[in-house]
């Protein structure tokens, strides 16, 4: 059934003219967008199907609609392990020491219902699409189970298929017990890409190889693993330069930079990107913005850990694709889309002054910039032919009071909500701030049940 939404106080469209329709609408037909406009211009042919019952109609009265968020960077299986006591005051590579041998006792069902509920939370803050990267499958775990979580939810999803191969026996960062064969680690790559991946425009699952970063894993997997992606057609994801230890790591076992270092294995270019880059360098952003090689800004989780704050004002004057990312559950503690990108300004802001970022800008690296890395031309924007997945915003709550001045940028300087309406591909999947997918209720029950057998599980060992 076509959908139309009408009467939005602002329908923000991120188009090339970035335009912002006051008392605005669209209507989508099927996964895509046809028509985008102001309500007293809806063409007659939409109007009579709202006047005799034949289209589904969103009255979004009193609401901002405005693109669905794009995350390119989380770990859902996180969600189980928050606020853990020994990793709350943890920098990275302690931080990660004390998780590990506790993430080794994940189970298929553990990452399935985790998986639903980060992807909840994502969705309930105005996120449309999301990358997940995980990277450890123990106890017969696979990719399968976050995917068919996916499927579950109707969200957008590019799923990467993370991997560990470097134990600490090798000189790598994880415990062996947490590692993979490489050449089994290859072999379920392209498993996964054969049986799931789907370019086509409006996909709704896209296959991602991510080796989890350069001390967890050989130059050989990272450089097997670019030519397999690029034999396939599918994209390339890492965690690189994220704090000072990690750029020590790779100047003191390569002696190179991390942007060096990438470069040197073929990990630059449009479809590649880079988590955090906190500590990417003049040279490795000129590369970057040379290459159109893209980085996901986790500024929550480089706040959490004391990594530091990205570079992401010169890397965004230099032509660097940016997008955001909410990253684990367990290093932000939280994956709420809107609430990143409103993080974002002002971190910005305390390392750069208030010129460094405006709420418009955020919005656009949410949408547009998230787009853009994960190589999709198909959303982060409301126009004819691009993919009917937006959000509305209810701005008659509290937390918006006094904020009518601008709305748009309301969304971002004031405390982040949750959504009252999201549509996916043309579907809707949240209704008066209601998720429709999921027994929302039900699955929170078995997360905590889950969560505590974790943890259970781990201090038996």
């Amino acid at each position: 059934m076509t959908l139309i939404a009408l009467n939005a106080d602002v329908l923000v469209t991120m188009d090339a003219q970035r335009r912002e329709i006051r008392d605005g609408a669209l209507v989508a037909d099927g996964p895509a967008v046809q028509w985008v406009g102001a309500t007293a211009e809806l063409p007659p042919q939409y109007r009579r199907m709202v006047d005799d019952g034949t289209a589904q109609v969103l009255d979004m009265r009193g609401r901002v609609v405005m693109p669905g968020l794009v995350n390119t960077h989380h770990h859902m299986y996180q969600s189980l392990t928050r606020a853990v006591p020994a990793a709350q005051d943890a920098e990275l590579f302690s931080w990660l020491t004390n998780l590990y041998m506790l993430w080794s006792h994940l189970t298929p069902e553990m990452i399935h219902v985790s998986t639903q509920t980060a992807m909840a939370e994502l969705m309930l803050s105005g996120c449309t699409t999301t990358s997940d990267h995980l990277y450890l499958y123990p106890n017969g775990a696979r990719l399968d189970d976050s995917i068919a979580a996916a499927q579950q939810m109707g969200m957008r999803f590019h799923a990467a298929r993370g991997s560990m191969s470097l134990g600490r026996s090798k000189g790598g960062l994880p415990p062996d017990a947490v590692v993979e064969e490489e050449e089994a680690i290859l072999r379920d790559s392209l498993r996964l890409i054969q049986q799931y991946h789907d370019s086509a425009r409006h996909s709704m699952l896209r296959v991602v190889l991510a080796p989890c970063s350069p001390f967890s894993v050989t130059r050989e997997l990272m450089r097997e693993s670019a030519v397999l992606a690029r034999a396939h057609g599918v994209s390339l994801h890492t965690h690189l330069a994220e704090n000072d230890n990690d750029v020590a790591f790779s100047r003191e076992k390569f002696g190179l930079t991390p942007a060096q270092y990438a470069e040197s294995l073929g990990w630059v270019g449009p479809d590649v990107w880079h988590a955090h880059c906190v500590k990417l360098d003049a040279e490795g952003i000129a590369l970057f913005a040379r290459t159109g090689t893209g980085v996901a800004h986790c500024p929550c989780s480089n706040m959490r850990l004391a990594s530091g704050i990205a570079p992401v004002r010169t890397m965004r004057d230099a032509g660097v694709p940016v997008g955001l990312g909410v990253d684990g559950s367990a290093s932000n503690d939280g994956a709420h889309m809107l609430g990143e990108a409103r993080q974002a300004l002002l971190l910005q802001r305390v390392g750069h002054g208030p010129a460094a970022m405006g709420a418009r800008e955020a919005l656009e690296i949410a949408t547009l910039g998230g787009a853009r890395v994960l190589g999709r031309d198909d959303i982060g924007a409301l126009a004819p032919g691009m993919s009917a997945d937006f959000v509305a915003f209810d701005m008659s709550g509290v937390g918006y009071a006094g904020a009518g001045h601008d709305p748009v940028a309301a969304l971002v300087f004031c405390t982040p909500t949750d959504v009252s309406t999201s549509v996916i591909n043309g579907r809707v999947v949240v209704r008066d701030g209601h998720l429709l997918t999921a027994d929302l209720p039900r699955v929170l029950t078995r997360h905590r049940e889950l969560a505590r057998t974790l943890f259970e599980r781990a201090a038996g060992h």
